[in-house]
């Protein structure tokens, strides 16, 4: 009777291993925003498939000292997007939904964070 118990709780522990190890998986569509380019024209940049559940830091507009924020992000993905004004999903946040329309050129962003639905 122990024995079975004891076999029983090792595969509980086995089973709720597996599931918290889970991969992170992508949020699946396309995150578009725009950025100042290097002649002063706004530039179109495309994330396709983003990684949900971690912060994305957008390249192109990470370092506050160096660049305007990115613009105008269009969630095209099956995911929520969380947009940041600060690098590393820091500062003020706004969500946007999934499918939605393109946003303003006045919603700034230099991070995102993609939510599992």
């Amino acid at each position: 009777m122990r024995l079975r118990n004891t076999v029983a709780a090792a595969c509980g522990a086995i089973a709720l291993t597996a599931v918290l190890a889970t991969p992170a998986h992508a949020a699946t569509g396309d995150f578009g925003y725009k950025v100042v380019g290097l002649n002063g024209e706004p530039v179109a940049v495309t994330l396709h498939d983003p990684p949900s559940g971690e912060c994305v830091t957008l390249a192109e507009v990470a370092d506050p000292s160096a660049s305007e924020p990115a613009f105008a992000p269009h969630n095209d993905t099956d995911a929520f997007a969380v947009v940041f004004t600060g690098a590393d999903c820091t500062g003020n946040s706004w969500t946007l939904r999934p499918h939605g329309l393109p946003a303003t050129d006045r919603l700034k962003l230099r991070s995102v964070l993609f939510l599992d639905g």
